[in-house]
């Protein structure tokens, strides 16, 4: 390992993976490399200081199939004090119910493995019915959040955004 951060995400239809590469030019190449969880899965996660995971919610809530795969190889992971943030997609009128809600379970997951969860993304700007991407007291997603079926033209400025605030928590 030769870049401090890992950025691991699914992409089905190449919207996150479009995000996840946003990000990393934010990041710098120099500092971040991509791992597709389709072609890679988790190999190399516990080489990094540094996570970032991208992940999409599908229909109902569900995780999407990359994710799936990967599932139970989460609760393997020792993330002891390692610093993580998230970066989810969802289309919060198609599936305002469950806008972000894999994200949510994803951090939930990170959590209970004993990462430290820092990019925490305010609510303004969505409109959404529900969502289990919520921080406890509900002002803020649990990481940054996307919108590529009805808000594509804020993800650029919502990234420009975020990532400084991620690499100042990775005290980069």
């Amino acid at each position: 390992m030769s870049k401090e951060i890992g950025l691991f995400y699914g992409s089905t239809t190449g919207n996150t993976e479009s995000c996840a590469e946003l990000i990393a030019t934010h990041i710098g190449f120099d500092r971040v490399d991509l791992h597709e969880l389709a072609a890679e899965g988790l190999e190399g996660v516990s080489d990094y200081r540094y996570l970032i995971f991208g992940i999409p919610t599908w229909d109902y809530g569900e995780l999407q199939e990359d994710w799936s795969d990967v599932w139970a190889e989460l609760d393997e992971l020792d993330l002891n004090g390692v610093k993580c943030a998230l970066f989810g997609l969802g289309d919060q009128i198609g599936y305002g119910e469950w806008f972000l809600d894999a994200m949510g379970a994803l951090h939930d997951k990170l959590v209970s493995r004993g990462a430290i969860m820092c990019g925490y993304f305010p609510i303004e700007g969505f409109n959404f019915e529900a969502s289990k991407a919520l921080t406890e007291e509900q002002d803020c997603f649990v990481g940054l959040a996307l919108d590529e079926d009805c808000q594509n033209e804020l993800t650029a400025d919502r990234v420009a955004r975020w990532v400084p605030e991620v690499l100042e928590a990775f005290a980069l």
